[in-house]
């Protein structure tokens, strides 16, 4: 086989983008058809991908990855991204967001994902992060009539650039000092040496992917953005992206820094506690469910990068585990999120929820549910992700950072469950609009059900994610 013969799924979506791009320019009104159509594209892709996992190989002069690692993410991407399209259809057309563009750079993020999850060097990882961030800076401004939308573009396009001119500007100096960007040969050049400038260099790059990832201290765009930009944005945000940034984290620190794991781990443990403590605190404070939800993700990507400073396998099964829960997770979040609608009027205020279990007593047990399990409460889907985490940290010896983690774990459940409380103990006020839409109905009732009984089989996913880390050493 030649080695076009393995990019079949990106060949597959490119495709697919310039097909519906010409349709949409010369057909009016065509956002129901174009969204039908890119929701099958990505539903048929996922056999494309799982197919196309022959061999663990890299290909275009080691620059490209198709192995387990990078197909079970792009899978985990596909997913999480059909659900944000089925989901949110009501919400974009009462917004009144239905313009063919908006599945079309999803479709375009994602392509940009593909790159960040396979990319085997630094200038094919910045493609793809430039690929994915342009189209997330249009999705997070696309509602023209709201002043906070069009801000929360613009913040995120300013600070994103910032930190895409950090990220070059470490690449350029690891580039000066290997004489490549090839992860590999990168990887034996500081095999044999490593110097204060090269140590600069791995700085910037970490902080550039950091930001993507919206970890502390680089997440000052994050509860803005999520605010103000549409909620069926936000919820894109908070699920596809996190998958690819994370993939290119751990593809990043496990291949090309595998040699100076001593100097990044500091790096990654800093972050870590940062995101952990900060995500914790800093909600408690919040009104909105928006800002909550992006401070909540902001201290779960702090116990995601705990179990990255293990430099083991077992660290990253434990945080690719985390990551398949959370989106589970930020799915039932979302879903339930978009139900509270009066008249076709959404409503974001934690107080707006006030006596929901009188009114919408299923819809209050499952967003419940979800919340229990986002504060790791056992014996829901949430306590089993922090437990592998934990587990994988206290074997490796870092028993403080178990600590702070148990710690912030326990200070965020406190914000959790006051939203527990004032749906169930507080007065009740009107009543939300009847769910109609199956994508909603469906969303809530798939990440429910796993929330609620992966206690069954807690290995289930594990078994996937230990095949898919096979390239780890």
């Amino acid at each position: 086989m030649i080695e076009i013969d393995y990019i079949y799924p990106e060949i597959f979506l490119i495709l697919s983008l310039l097909i519906l791009l010409v349709l949409g320019v010369f057909k009016k009104n065509s956002y129901d058809l174009i969204k039908k159509i890119t929701t099958i594209c990505f539903l048929i892709c996922i056999p494309i991908v799982y197919l196309n996992n022959i061999n663990d190989l890299v290909i275009f002069k080691n620059s490209y990855a198709v192995d387990s690692l990078s197909n079970y993410l792009k899978i985990l991407i596909l997913i999480s991204t059909t659900f944000s399209l089925i989901f949110t259809g009501d919400y974009i057309k009462i917004q009144k967001l239905d313009k063919f563009e908006y599945p079309l750079l999803i479709l375009s993020a994602v392509i940009g994902m593909f790159l960040m999850v396979s990319s085997n060097d630094l200038i094919g990882l910045y493609l793809g992060i430039e690929l994915q961030s342009l189209s997330l800076y249009v999705l997070a401004s696309i509602d023209r009539e709201s002043e906070k939308s069009t801000e929360s573009g613009v913040k995120y396009f300013v600070l994103g650039a910032l930190s895409s001119g950090l990220f070059l500007y470490g690449c350029s100096i690891i580039y000066g000092f290997t004489g490549s960007t090839n992860y590999y040969v990168i990887s034996e050049s500081l095999k044999a040496s490593t110097n204060i400038p090269i140590l600069f260099g791995i700085i910037f790059v970490i902080i550039g992917l950091a930001f993507k990832i919206s970890a502390v201290p680089f997440h000052m765009w994050s509860p803005d953005v999520y605010e103000g930009s549409p909620t069926s944005v936000t919820s894109f945000f908070a699920l596809a992206p996190k998958i690819a940034g994370l993939g290119a984290i751990i593809r990043i620190l496990y291949i090309c820094f595998e040699n100076i794991y001593v100097e990044w781990k500091a790096i990654i443990i800093f972050i870590s506690i940062a995101s952990m403590l900060l995500g914790a605190f800093a909600a408690i404070g919040q009104t909105n469910l928006k800002r909550l939800m992006a401070y909540s993700s902001i201290s779960h990507i702090g116990y995601v990068l705990a179990s990255l400073t293990t430099n083991t396998k077992d660290g990253v099964i434990s945080a690719i585990s985390y990551l398949n829960i959370y989106i589970i997770m930020m799915i039932s979040s979302f879903a339930c999120i978009l139900l509270f609608k009066r008249k076709n009027i959404y409503f974001e205020n934690i107080n707006d929820l006030s006596g929901l279990s009188k009114n919408h007593p299923v819809i209050a047990f499952c967003f419940a549910a979800t919340l229990f399990s986002l504060a790791g409460i056992p014996p829901l889907a949430g306590f089993f992700a922090k437990f592998y985490v934990f587990k994988s940290v206290i074997e490796a010896n870092m028993i403080f950072l178990a600590i702070i983690g148990l710690i912030a774990s326990v200070i965020s459940a406190f914000y959790y469950l006051r939203i527990v409380k004032i749906m169930y103990f507080d007065d009740q006020k009107d009543k939300f609009d009847e769910v109609e839409t199956l994508g909603i109905k469906f969303s809530i009732l798939v990440s429910s059900l796993i929330i609620l009984f992966y206690f069954i089989s807690p290995s289930f996913i594990l078994e996937f994610v230990e095949v898919a880390s096979k390239i780890i050493n």
